[in-house]
């Protein structure tokens, strides 16, 4: 007698951080129940894969989604249906709202604001700020909370905890990884003198610079071993970086983003202008082959997107009015598994970077492996796919991506939620159910 599920996925190629395997995936009541020959079994619906690769859920562990306080540039609702086109099963949503996410109000405010509305599972960060420092032990524990986010550097909102007493109290309070923007607040503020109301895009990285990094993430682990804290260095830019990091695998783990190992200066400046400038900045080329090679002997963890989208009549502002941000979340699975089509990364490492690595550095709860027992989250892709980015296609609010034009070859076939198919080429299905992702103790 065969066995029963509520969705058989046959006919793909299954992939794992080992390898991969042409085999099948049973699911019932949302978990993963089997995986192998399958064509016998019963199921309510079948999905076809042939040709396909099954991937775990992407998840992305940074991304803004702007809610509440800036929902002319994203919501909830809006920032999550890009990431279920894009093939993202997951995320992670940063501190930096209005008002920040900084107390057990609001983040209850944003758990409410999530059900029902968000396509995909969520998490949202609480920021570190001088007026909670005592309270973040507590904080970092409420359901639904992917942890701590701590801004050394200023960026978009008003979170900034630039002294190291501070920084030394905050890393105090608790016990989980703590997330970290690593850029240099005392040395930023001296170099904006290298400003004027003239400057141009390129100088993006003139001021914010590599020392302004390298400088910020010394002395993050400094303090990270002096308070025997685990941190996640975010979007590191730098090849100085990297060198350090290399070294403190003990104590810090690594993202860095599909814009850094795609993008580089002066090129993206020249041709995007403003819509080239995020915190820390895309760098020259010698950081991109860094970051590259950091990729390459397994010093990066996790690639995350910074999904951080603004308006195009903000990004149109003078260079020193501009916002830095750009959207990133629909287009993480394309440009990465073009990179992948390139020979820079095996399909493996992109499993490892966006789905079985987060899962292992913040203790995500059955999620990031296709294995019995875990949730049954899929990325299905087609590597041949050959495919133009446009900005139609942009579900984000702010209607624009910075890879409009770029042809890529890998691209998100479907992406199926707990069991349910939630997109199939490029087109959403069904309402809203997305739920908190849960984390192991």
């Amino acid at each position: 007698m065969s066995e029963s599920f509520d969705l058989v996925i046959t006919g793909g190629t299954v992939v794992s951080t080992d390898g991969e395997t042409k085999t099948d995936v049973g699911v019932r009541d949302g978990r993963i129940a089997a995986v192998g020959d399958l064509r016998a079994s019963k199921g309510a619906e079948h999905l076809d894969a042939t040709g396909l690769h099954v991937l775990p859920g992407v998840i992305d562990t940074q991304v803004h989604f702007r809610e509440p306080g800036n929902e002319h540039k994203e919501d909830l609702a809006t920032g999550t249906a890009a990431a279920a086109l894009g093939g993202v099963t997951g995320i992670f949503e940063m501190p930096n709202t209005a008002p920040p996410t900084t107390t057990r109000e609001a983040f209850a405010d944003k758990m409410a604001r999530a059900a029902g509305r968000a396509r995909v599972d969520y998490a949202f960060f609480i920021g570190a700020a001088p007026g909670n420092i005592d309270d973040l032990a507590t904080l970092e524990q409420l359901p639904g909370c992917s942890g701590i986010k701590l801004f050394m550097g200023s960026s978009t909102g008003n979170l900034l905890m630039a002294d190291d007493d501070n920084i030394g109290r905050a890393l105090a309070n608790g016990h989980r990884r703590m997330a970290v923007h690593a850029e240099d607040e005392p040395r930023l503020k001296e170099r904006e003198a290298l400003l004027s109301a003239d400057s141009p895009a390129e100088m993006h990285p003139v001021w914010r610079d590599a020392e302004s990094a390298r400088l910020a993430t010394e002395r993050l682990l400094r303090l990270a071993r002096r308070y025997n804290r685990l941190v996640h260095v975010l979007h590191v830019s730098t090849g100085d970086e990297m060198v350090m990091l290399r070294k403190a695998r003990d104590i810090a783990t690594v993202e860095t983003t599909p814009q850094h190992l795609t993008l580089f200066a002066p090129d993206c400046y020249r041709r995007l202008g403003n819509y080239a400038r995020m915190n820390p900045p895309i760098r020259d080329e010698s950081h991109r082959t860094a970051l590259w090679e950091a990729i390459a002997d397994g010093t990066v963890d996790v690639i995350g997107s910074d999904h951080a989208p603004h308006t195009r009549e903000e990004k149109d502002r003078p260079y020193i009015e501009s916002p830095s941000g750009m959207p990133g979340v629909q287009t993480l699975v394309p440009i990465m598994l073009d990179h992948v089509n390139a020979g820079r990364l095996s399909l493996q490492r992109f499993v490892d970077l966006t789905s079985a690595g987060p899962a292992r550095i913040y203790r995500i709860a059955n999620k990031g492996r296709i294995a019995e027992g875990f949730d049954a989250d899929f990325t299905l892709v087609d590597l041949k796919a050959a495919r133009r980015i446009k900005d139609s296609w942009i579900a984000s609010r702010c209607g624009w991506t910075p890879f409009a034009g770029v042809t890529v070859t890998g691209w998100p076939k479907a992406t199926i939620l707990r069991g349910t198919p939630i997109m199939r080429d490029d087109e959403l299905f069904g309402e809203p159910s997305g739920e908190p992702i849960q984390f192991s103790s």
